[in-house]
């Protein structure tokens, strides 16, 4: 049965001229954001009539969050320039004429919502909240706070892997929520959505925690880190970026998107978890980037027969299908059949679940991994490589060689995702950005085996090959192998 996953926010798709980015680099010492891990008293029973003592602190901290995009407009022609006054007629896209004068101008984009978290004007929000239907960044971001207050904020930065963007304001003292341990969450916990729904202004809706580690629901694309929190509190168009709170009034998660076939709340939500969104923040605030730990291995699900068949008993953990050589794993002793069990002492349930904790633990870390081997149990020390540059090239492993092209160098992973045998190797195109001059040709899941004649292991082997003008490129895409002309700008 085909489900519909629907964004929480509709943005109007427009021109993108340019966008103010705050500079992390320059902070002169890193910023911290506190977390409370105390766990939620659950023995207490005493009857509750209101939760607005609770609420009052983390709905001051809430805010509606727009957008507007900057676009050129031709005028000149009166009669135009009166239906697009009086009678709410579009702005022209058409051919300036002679003697039109062309003038930029900002237009609505969309409507979300964000959390403060710290008094100095740092706001948690959803990547898309602050982008257009292209993943391009909107010009210009307000807020507006509970007690009227408005701001125009900066992007300090954001990450489409899991949907999350800071965003700042320049204000003091201003009311934040504080953050506590998602980690301690558990199915039936009582939790409260904040958000500018639909627009009507700051709503409040309660629930509880439905499900944990929700993941692989194809909300955030391919390649991507979902681990979502559901819950039953309603969410609709306008949450997203707002703030799931516990009965404590702490943030857990930031509202991000909706299970639903009308487009409105069917009670299956879904929020990023605190812990993701503050680890992602974190890297965001202090670095200007978000780093990613490495371990270099192919990994699978082990299921009944396959744990049979190694001589355990559970299904859990992650079996190591292939180790690359000269990586973090190889480096620490994992080998081909291991299966992994606890990561920096979390356990290891599935392969997700190991992708996901590794992903959040910063490269050079030096963490312990508990592994089963032919039946007996042990623990290996590994430090983590960068999963932006494995082999410490100096360069990311995801890379635009051609204008909206990403590439990456073909690994196991992306073997079993595009389904490529084990003869092929070079770099996959695993996206085409839309509006990309070259999207009619080039398609998701090729593979760029030669360059002009020369064969491809990386990025910078396709930028020193690739030149302007007709290049020969022999490809793989859907089981052949062939020659293919491509013209560069």
């Amino acid at each position: 049965m085909k489900k519909s996953i629907i964004s929480t926010l509709f943005l109007i798709t427009v021109t993108l001229v340019s966008v103010q980015v705050c500079s992390a680099k320059e902070a002169k010492q890193a910023v911290d954001f506190p977390v409370d891990s105390k766990a939620i008293d659950r023995t207490n029973s005493t009857r509750v009539t209101s939760y607005a003592p609770i609420l009052k602190k983390p709905m001051d901290a809430v805010v509606a969050v727009t957008t507007e995009n900057l676009i050129k407009v031709s005028r000149g022609d009166p009669m135009q320039e009166l239906l697009r006054r009086f009678y709410g007629m579009p702005p022209s896209r058409a051919p300036r004429n002679r003697g039109s004068q062309e003038e930029e101008q900002l237009t609505p984009g969309g409507i979300g919502s964000g959390v403060i978290v710290s008094s100095d004007g740092y706001i948690l929000t959803n990547n898309h909240v602050i982008s257009n239907r292209d993943g391009e960044k909107v010009d210009r971001i307000m807020v507006k706070l509970f007690d009227g207050r408005e701001f125009e904020a900066t992007i300090v930065g954001s990450d489409e892997k899991t949907d999350v963007a800071v965003i700042k304001v320049d204000a003091a003292d201003l009311p934040s929520v504080p953050m506590a341990d998602s980690g301690n969450l558990l199915v039936g916990d009582v939790v409260f959505a904040i958000g500018n729904p639909m627009a009507v202004g700051m709503t409040v809706t309660k629930g509880i925690i439905s499900a944990t580690s929700r993941s692989q629901l194809g909300i955030l694309g391919e390649h991507s880190y979902e681990n979502f929190i559901q819950t039953d509190a309603a969410i609709n168009p306008g949450n997203s970026g707002g703030g799931l709170v516990d009965a404590e009034g702490r943030l857990i998660g930031i509202n991000t998107a909706i299970m639903s076939r009308s487009g409105g709340s069917n009670g299956i939500g879904f929020a990023i978890p605190v812990n993701i969104a503050r680890g992602v923040m974190m890297s965001l605030v202090n670095t200007g980037e978000v780093q990613r730990g490495f371990l270099g291995v192919g990994i699978a699900d082990l299921d009944k027969d396959m744990a049979e068949a190694f001589g355990l008993e559970s299904i859990e953990g992650a079996l190591i299908q292939k180790v690359e050589e000269g990586l973090a794993a190889d480096n620490a002793g994992i080998k081909r059949g291991d299966i992994l069990i606890e990561v920096d002492g979390k356990k290891i349930k599935s392969a997700s679940d190991l992708r996901l904790i590794v992903s959040a633990i910063n490269p050079g870390t030096k963490v312990d991994i508990r592994l089963i081997r032919e039946e007996k149990e042990l623990t290996v020390v590994a430090v983590l490589g960068n999963l932006g540059d494995p082999y410490g090239t100096g360069i990311g492993s995801f890379i635009e060689i051609l204008d909206g092209v990403l590439v990456e160098p073909v690994n196991d992973e992306l073997r079993e995702t595009y389904d490529l045998p084990e003869n092929v190797s070079g770099l996959v195109i695993t996206e085409v950005k839309q509006g990309s001059p070259y999207g009619s040709k080039l398609r998701i899941g090729m593979v760029f085996l030669e360059i002009n004649g020369e064969t491809v292991a990386d990025q910078k082997d396709a930028q020193k090959l690739l030149r302007r003008g007709i290049n020969k490129i022999y490809l793989y895409f859907n089981g052949y192998q062939h020659y293919f002309p491509l013209r560069l700008r």
